[in-house]
């Protein structure tokens, strides 16, 4: 009741300081707060890839295709198709960036920071992302520290129609798409299913056996205008994977595990619109997954260890979105999200092993145009943990163009929350002492068109700080505790666009990152690492210097020619190095350089690719002991309408 008052006095209190200000906000058309805003309105740093870039990019997979197409990114995977990828902003632990999908969170409980995972996500069945960098804890609660990404799943539109995309190349892969969907003045309607099938690569350096992978997934989408005021939306997905993947040691010599996982998530979203200032949305989401191995310890016996791991998450939203004013608007929600995780125990166990939470939260975020051209926007968020566990988190941001320099400038400042996940309750050897990880953000920048000269350039600073981090994994009693010393990212982002003539068009991304792990250096169960302090006090997997260059050229009106050529910095990974004792400890991962090659063409309604990557066979490594494509190929068609 208290947290509840005091929401409201904030609101009415910013209500208040509102009215000083007055003009009409402007066409919308992205939806950083959950409901739309136009990105020159808005001071976050947000990346929006549509259908058309995730098209073009002729990627299986959507981290493949997040990686191609912006900055800001760390990109890695252990392995090849179907193993762990991982998506870091700018520079900080993938577990600081929470990940929507038709509005519903994506985590996976059994994992030690309820870390999410993209191996498993195809491209054909995505339409949009958008990507919201620096601290959204105001607006999408625990986790989203370093940002939030948020992805939407392809609806019809248009004449109802079949669609159908292939491609195919080097170990053995295959990729079937097929779609059937359109709108009317009253529904709209998906159907779709993928196949994704691959021989793979070995995804460790250790042996040269291929980790096979399959994917299945199933998505239908269906929306259905009631009346002017009232709509809604159904969407089921589901993604049945099998792997098999390889042991962590050597000496193991696991080399025919086997996991198969069942992920699906159902949404219903109802909105409603009485009159033109206010409109409001329910949404309901519900997500399973399920994940079975099968470890085959070769090297002692034929024996099949079968583990078992369920995970469940259910949440209830309520979104509301009122204009005060032509120049000020309001979204205020609540919310509820439960969350189980339930794993096999031995086979002398009478039941399975259950574990829950939930997490009920108030947010409210005020847009308003204070001036011609300054945008402000200022949230808060108000948490309450099943664990007693009470947290707030605010974010002030600011958007501002100059027509004196035709340049927009943004900045943003927000504190932010990570609740410990289930995994960390079910391991910590205490559990009630574990607080939320904590944290604060600060970034800067500018972004000005060069309209005469065909460039645009965007260049961002950004400052994170983070305390009271929770690992357990690399403490030498293996049990997750909040940890002493500060966590600490620092740097900037810079994306530049060039067409010097109609024909040819450049891009460049550069992201500098100056981490500091100070949670793990100052640890007393620590120490400096084997690699040296200034290595050991780095961050997990982050180079410092992150280079992306491309280039398209259009040859003919129906013939594009494309480059890519991506740098990694040296950076610092934390694994078992396989010697005599089986430790772990810090390793410096070598930096790298990939280049990339592709061909489009056009003919009639249909298109055609090849895409050559890694075209000079770089030997490199994202993670280590684990193993990164060499040279490929693959081509592949599209029907176009």
């Amino acid at each position: 009741m208290i947290r509840t008052f005091k929401f409201f006095i904030i609101l009415i209190t910013l209500l208040n300081f509102s009215t000083l200000f007055a003009q009409d906000i402007p066409v919308i058309v992205i939806s950083p707060s959950k409901t739309p805003q136009s990105s020159s309105t808005v001071g976050t740093s947000i990346t929006v890839i549509d259908e058309q870039d995730l098209e073009d990019s002729n990627r299986s997979f959507l981290g493949e295709s997040l990686n191609n197409t912006t900055t800001g990114l760390n990109f890695f995977q252990t392995g090849g198709p179907g193993s762990q990828m991982g998506i870091q902003l700018r520079g900080l632990p993938k577990a600081y960036t929470t990940v929507y999908i038709d509005g519903v969170k994506k985590s996976d409980a059994s994992t030690p920071k309820n870390d999410f995972y993209f191996d498993d996500i195809l491209t054909g069945q995505v339409s949009r992302v958008e990507i919201l960098k620096g601290n959204q804890s105001s607006m999408y609660g625990s986790g989203a520290m370093g940002g939030a990404i948020n992805i939407f799943s392809k609806q019809g539109k248009g004449e109802f129609k079949r669609d159908y995309s292939y491609n195919t190349g080097s170990n053995k892969t295959h990729n079937l798409n097929l779609s059937y969907g359109g709108s009317d003045d009253k529904k709209d309607f998906y159907l779709g299913l993928e196949r994704f099938q691959t021989d793979g690569i070995s995804a460790m350096t250790h042996n040269d056996e291929s980790d096979p992978y399959k994917n299945h997934t199933f998505l239908t989408n269906y929306g259905y205008k009631i009346s002017d005021q009232l709509d809604y939306r159904a969407i089921y997905k589901l993604t049945d994977s099998k792997l098999h993947y390889d042991a962590i040691k050597e000496s193991f010599d696991q080399v025919d595990n086997k996991s198969h996982e069942k992920d699906s998530s159902a949404t219903v979203q109802v909105n409603y619109k009485p009159t033109d200032s206010f409109e409001s949305s329910l949404v309901l989401g519900s997500g399973y997954m399920s994940r079975t191995a099968d470890n085959v310890k070769s090297q002692f016996s034929n024996l099949i260890v079968e583990q078992e791991v369920w995970t469940y998450r259910n949440t209830v939203s309520l979104n509301n979105n009122y204009k005060i004013d032509s120049k000020h608007n309001i979204a205020f929600g609540l919310e509820k999200e439960f969350e189980e995780m339930r794993y096999a125990m031995d086979e002398n166990a009478d039941e399975d092993f259950r574990k829950g939470e939930d997490v009920t939260s108030q947010y409210f975020d005020l847009q308003s145009k204070l001036t011609e051209n300054l945008y402000s926007t200022i949230g808060v968020r108000f948490d309450q943990h099943t664990q007693d566990l009470n947290e707030d988190s605010e974010r002030v941001s600011l958007a501002y163009f100059s027509n004196a320099l035709a340049a927009t400038f943004k900045s943003s400042y927000g504190t932010g929350i990570k609740f410990p996940s289930l995994y960390e309750y079910d391991k910590s050897a205490s559990p009630s002492s574990l607080v939320a990880e904590k944290g604060r953000s600060f970034d800067f920048g500018v972004q000005k068109n060069f309209v005469d000269k065909g460039l645009d350039v965007d260049l961002t600073f950004f400052n994170h700080k983070y305390e009271d981090t929770i690992e357990g994994w690399k403490s030498s009693s293996w049990t997750p505790k909040n940890r002493p010393g500060v966590v600490r990212t620092r740097g900037l982002e810079l994306l530049s666009k060039f067409k010097p003539k109609k024909d040819l068009n450049f891009g460049l991304g550069y992201t500098y990152n100056s981490t500091y792990d100070g949670a793990d250096f100052d640890d007393p169960d620590l120490g400096p690492g084997s690699a040296g302090d200034f290595l050991n006090s780095q961050m997990v997997r982050v180079p410092r210097h992150l280079v992306n260059i491309g280039a398209n050229y259009n040859i003919t009106d129906t013939t594009i020619l494309g480059w890519k050529t991506k740098y990694s910095d040296t950076a610092r990974d934390y694994g078992n190095t396989n010697d005599a004792g089986g430790n772990f400890r810090d390793v410096r991962l070598d930096s790298y350089t990939v280049h990339d090659l592709s061909l489009d063409f056009l003919y009639g309604n249909y298109k055609g690719y090849v895409n050559l990557t890694n075209i000079l066979d770089e030997k490199y490594s994202q993670a280590v002991q684990y193993a990164a494509p060499d040279r490929a190929f693959n081509f592949g068609f599209k029907k176009l309408y």
